[in-house]
């Protein structure tokens, strides 16, 4: 088996690959980041995006197993993972992320993604981790101990205002953008995350449910960018799933998605033909900013 230095190497250029990175950092960052350092002891249940999704056992807890582009069970029982490097880091590749900014990343999970997210920002930037489950939440802080430009927060992510970002980044499904996280964005503050379907006693993956579309939004000079980024599924942030906005998100589905979606508006307006999603106080559109 190979050695850890030359796994991680090469698991940073697949990744690299796959996900098309460009954002060197980020790949740095990979290369870096002791993947093992955050998933517990091994062996690992391990899975490859490929259907029918289900988990394999590695043959034994040699760390370098891990280093592939493979989700790896946290809790297997409640199908939660630590994500699939290729999809987070192309999403991750679409923030830019810089030396000294402030980061939030909700929905932290035991923390690898964030510990990315740290090596970017460098010790002069700040990153908020927020997770609701208690449980992870302890292990995140437990990981990303000797990061001191990371806090860990045990709450809320629809709640919890942790201030002036300049980049949002969501591992959590939602049925519509959050006004707090809209609001939280400064100058060219960039929002990366997930809108899924969840409707009223869903099942992850039954009929739609958990599954929907990564989304961009830049706050500009005057108004807001907005860019579909990929197809993504996702455990839904519970504060952030609402009936009638899942409802509408089904509807833009139907009529073919937000592909086309190049703004996000928040005045008030009536609907028209732009509109792709038009909800209560957003409004995806196929206008440019203005």
């Amino acid at each position: 088996m190979e050695n850890l230095s030359i796994a991680r190497k090469r698991y940073a250029e697949l990744v690299r690959e796959r996900a098309g990175l460009r954002w060197e950092p980020l790949v740095n960052a990979l290369r870096d980041v002791a993947r093992e350092n955050f998933l517990g002891p091994g062996p690992w249940k391990i899975m490859r995006f490929v259907f029918p999704l289900q988990y394999e056992d590695t043959p034994d807890d040699n760390p370098a197993r891990i280093y592939d582009d493979v989700l790896v069970a946290l809790d297997a029982k409640r199908g939660l993972n630590n994500g699939l490097p290729s999809g987070n880091t192309r999403w991750l590749d679409t923030m830019n992320i810089r030396p000294g900014e402030r980061v939030v990343h909700a929905g932290c999970g035991t923390g690898y993604y964030t510990a990315l997210l740290a090596h970017m920002v460098t010790t002069s930037g700040r990153v908020t981790a927020i997770e609701f489950d208690p449980e992870l939440a302890d292990q995140a802080r437990n990981n990303l101990g000797k990061y001191s430009q990371v806090e860990v927060i045990a709450g809320d992510a629809t709640k919890y205002d942790a201030g002036p970002a300049d980049a949002i980044f969501v591992n959590a499904g939602a049925t519509h953008p959050l006004q707090l996280w809209i609001e939280s964005l400064r100058p060219s503050g960039r929002l990366v995350f997930p809108m899924i379907r969840w409707p009223e006693g869903s099942v992850l993956g039954l009929r739609g449910a958990g599954w929907g579309a990564m989304m961009r939004i830049e706050r500009l000079q005057q108004g807001y960018e907005a860019r579909w980024l990929s197809p993504c599924g996702f455990f839904p942030c519970f504060g952030a799933i609402d009936g009638e906005a899942d409802r509408r998100l089904s509807d833009a589905f139907a009529r073919g998605g937000l592909i086309d979606a190049r703004s996000l508006r928040r005045e008030e307006h009536s609907a028209e033909e732009s509109c792709l999603l038009h909800g209560d106080g957003y409004c995806f559109s196929r206008l440019h900013p203005h």
